[in-house]
């Protein structure tokens, strides 16, 4: 087996969410939303939250990704908060939600609203347990897809008031990869 270096990742092809982006950046616009996601059985997950650069600083979630394969919807909860309907959304268990790294995500989500997580599963656990020796997105997209994930917007403020078109799309496609890691996985089990 080759080793995934990142010189051997950056010359793969850029892996990137095509579909509609839907920026639900007001109260009014998460009924539709979660009304939207709640009709799929599968969805890809992510949160963003505004990096820190000081010790003992935190910022709370300020985004939360949710993809099915054709539409993303971008929470912006810094505008709206975790609202009743969304955690709703988040408690189903028959609705797969997908990610990596998930637990941290849900920690820090709860910290937003209380509320019992359901219905997730953490793909890097998954990959443990098929025996891929990648366990984050990055990696796992790289060896499963076989194309890079761009991180160039990973470190920027995810608390803006209006999200770049950059940001946008590099926020769908970390949850929506999830969607096709997981269906790569699913072949291999």
């Amino acid at each position: 087996m080759i080793e995934l270096t990142n010189e051997l990742i950056r010359e793969l092809p850029l892996l990137q969410f095509e579909g509609k982006i839907t920026v639900v950046d007001d109260e009014r616009k998460i009924a539709p939303a979660v009304e939207r996601l709640s009709a799929e059985t599968i969805l890809g997950f992510d949160t963003e939250k505004k990096p820190t650069f000081k010790k003992g600083e935190y910022n709370y979630v300020a985004l939360l990704q949710l993809s099915t394969y054709e539409e993303a919807f971008l929470f912006q909860l810094n505008k709206t908060g975790l609202h009743r309907s969304l955690m709703l959304l988040l408690e189903d268990e028959t609705i797969l939600k997908l990610g990596v790294a998930i637990r941290d995500d849900l920690i820090d989500l709860k910290k937003l609203s209380s509320f019992d997580p359901d219905g997730f599963l953490d793909l890097g656990v998954m990959a443990k347990e098929l025996e891929i020796p990648y366990h984050g997105l990055r990696k796992l997209a790289a060896y499963l897809l076989h194309g890079r994930l761009s991180k160039a917007q990973q470190t920027t403020n995810w608390e803006n008031h209006f999200l770049t078109e950059s940001q946008q799309i590099y926020a769908a496609t970390d949850a929506w990869v999830s969607l096709k890691i997981y269906d790569e996985m699913m072949k291999l089990s």
